[in-house]
């Protein structure tokens, strides 16, 4: 058999190499071709009129036929209901409107909905029912849904969230839940603060629909007398609605709260004068006789630096000379040193049958407060702005005036972090400026330069 002749054959000057290739690729294609699969048209060069059926496809050009497209039609019910002919082999009826949904016609006289799909790169056909079970409308429905499935695969998924309750609900249901990793005086301070400040603004909104916008007009809200009371309340809320995301009732990271700036206070940090330590401590004598609780728990705070709750919370089996062994507080277990004053104080009190504290309150088996005793006690020394806690900062200035390091104090004062006890450091800073002023005056001094 003769070389397959092409139109370019004679001239392949005007052809490039790939070109030239090409053309041969599909030479050596076309001879693998039989009758069935196209039809042999002459070149150029002879008459089409003495062209035979006899003829080789060395004397033509092989021209694929071109398939047949699929039947087609409209899928409805009344399509469906059509005496369709029968084949021995099933056929398919394509929809032309629904690219993929079709008719599935069997030799038995069947006839199923089907739809045809490309899933994570393989051809999937999924049958959906019988027309006899399946309402034509239905089937094109459930089509759909599968093929947008389909071609929404892999892709992100908006979380949905259900109904969820208001919060004024969920706090009253899963407060507990939470405030059981909290201590007892933090689930108490957090109970008031939703109590007092958050139920007003977000008791009525469902959980899922706090939004930044609330929040940001909550703050607003609270702008002037109120701000502190924000700033201690919108932990709060973010602990709330943390819980939440972790109950499916809102999406993860949805916390609105997040990022919400709080307003600057101006710290509050008062020292004792060397004068109020001498007005408190005759004030102290003076009242010993009427309270002496009350006079022996400042004294202690004064001597050690604790915080007020660890002293009137302190019970007989944490005392253990020369310390205080604490198994819990603000910031976990601690030791308190105790110096021999604060010795001499607890050596001085009388144990009471049936209770475990060292101090006792007005009701049996609770602890001494004395917040309401020193509000009258401070002004009687004249020291109104004084608070209980001002006694832990004055101890702190006191030891730096005593050039104690501040690693030492942090201990003292039981910070777990080194950067807690850093705000004392401008008193150290203080120090050592006067000390170098008082340096500077002596060498002025002895060169007869006037100071």
């Amino acid at each position: 058999m003769g070389k397959l002749s092409t139109p370019y054959a004679a001239e392949p000057h005007i052809m490039g190499k790939s070109a030239v290739k090409s053309v041969q690729d599909a030479s050596i294609a076309l001879r693998s071709l039989v009758a069935g699969d196209g039809y042999l048209c002459p070149v150029n060069d002879r008459n089409c009129a003495t062209f035979d059926t006899s003829s080789g496809i060395s004397d033509g050009h092989m021209v694929p036929v071109t398939r047949k497209r699929g039947r087609r039609a409209f899928l409805d019910g009344n399509f469906a209901r059509r005496k369709l002919p029968l084949r021995t082999n099933e056929y398919c009826i394509w929809d032309t409107e629904l690219a993929g949904f079709g008719l599935r016609v069997r030799p038995s006289g069947n006839y199923f909905w089907f739809v045809r799909l490309r899933h994570r790169r393989k051809h999937r056909r999924i049958t959906l029912g019988k027309t006899t079970d399946l309402d034509a409308a239905l089937a094109r429905s459930q089509a759909r849904r599968l093929l947008a499935e389909a071609a929404l695969d892999g892709l992100p998924k908006r979380v949905v969230v259900k109904s969820t309750p208001t919060m004024s609900d969920f706090v009253a249901t899963h407060f507990d839940d939470l405030a059981r990793t909290w201590k007892p005086s933090t689930a108490k301070r957090n109970a008031d603060a939703w109590k007092n400040e958050l139920v007003d603004h977000f008791g009525d909104i469902l959980v899922a629909d706090v939004s930044k916008a609330d929040v940001v007009r909550w703050r607003d809200a609270c702008a002037g007398e109120r701000e502190a009371r924000f700033n201690r309340a919108v932990p709060v809320l973010a602990a709330l609605l943390k819980y939440a995301e972790a109950l499916k009732m809102r999406r993860k990271g949805s916390n609105p709260c997040r990022g919400m700036p709080r307003y600057k206070r101006q710290a509050m940090e008062r020292y004792l004068t060397p004068a109020e330590y001498a007005r408190v401590g005759r004030e102290l004598r003076s009242q010993e006789a009427e309270f002496p609780q009350q006079v022996a728990v400042v004294r202690l705070l004064l001597y050690t630096g604790a915080r007020r709750s660890e002293i009137e919370k302190l019970q007989w089996n944490w005392v253990k000379p020369p310390r205080l062994m604490l198994p819990d507080s603000k910031t976990g277990p601690k030791t308190i040193w105790l110096n021999s004053q604060a010795l001499a104080i607890l050596e001085g009190i009388q144990k009471r049958d049936g209770s475990p504290f060292v101090f006792h309150g007005f009701q049996p088996g609770q602890p001494i407060n004395i917040h309401g005793w020193w509000n009258k006690f401070r002004s009687r020394c004249a020291l109104p702005d004084v608070r209980l806690h001002d006694l832990r900062h004055s101890f702190a200035s006191t030891a730096i005036m005593d050039d104690v390091a501040l690693a030492t104090i942090g201990k003292l004062l039981g910070h777990v972090l080194p950067e807690t006890t850093e705000k004392y450091a401008h008193l150290a800073d203080e120090i050592v400026a006067e000390a170098a002023q008082r340096v500077s005056g002596s060498l002025a001094s002895a060169i007869g330069l006037r100071v």
